[in-house]
């Protein structure tokens, strides 16, 4: 059954990432959503699933910046290398560290919702954060980021983060937290009926 939810959840993945459900864009901000299915194959499947599930989103994030997203091929005109390390290295380590956050995290309640919550969040937290410390890690000074910068009417790097990933940080949080903890405790449940 693990390896079927992984399967599942890695097609699910890929769906989202080539089609409308994936990715909400606005020019050079794009609002993801496809951190649910990481989240779930995270709490669900353990460290390696979320790690293993955040290398696909990553990859497939890459792939976007082959013609799919106005960021993503600004980013790898300017580096190749650089633009696939900020697509693929945060989202692997969102995937593991959200484990590692259900993991560490123990509940009073015995339906473990604060668990799933915590989890839910921390997702989207994690890939905004490290998105854009490793965005402007490499890129701060290219082209694309000093446009967005003068466009966001700020020099300071932690005021230009801010601006820039605040809200789609926010929206994503708020989605995940619904739907993210909806999901890990109903297939929870499942998962515990069928005793895998």
């Amino acid at each position: 059954m693990r390896l079927v939810l992984t399967a599942l959840l890695t097609a699910l993945i890929i769906v989202m990432a080539f089609t409308p459900l994936g990715y909400l864009k606005a020019g050079a901000i794009e609002i993801t959503f496809i951190t649910i299915p990481v989240i779930i194959g995270a709490v669900l499947l353990g460290p390696v699933g979320g790690l293993f599930l955040g290398a696909v989103f990553g990859i497939t994030s890459f792939i976007q910046c082959f013609g799919m997203s106005t960021f993503g091929v600004a980013l790898f005109s300017v580096s190749p290398l650089r633009t696939a390390i900020v697509c693929i290295v945060p989202r692997v380590l969102m995937g593991w560290l959200t484990a590692v956050v259900f993991k560490a995290g123990s509940s009073k309640d015995k339906t473990s919702f604060v668990q799933y919550l915590v989890a839910s969040i921390a997702g989207p937290l994690l890939n905004t954060i490290l998105f854009t410390g490793t965005l402007l890690l490499l890129f701060n000074n290219a082209p694309i980021i000093i446009q967005l910068k003068e466009q966001f009417g700020s020099t300071n790097v932690m005021a230009f983060a801010a601006a820039f990933v605040g809200v789609n940080g926010l929206i994503e949080a708020g989605v995940c937290a619904v739907l993210g903890t909806a999901l890990c405790k109903a297939l929870s449940v499942a998962m515990k009926k069928m005793k895998i």
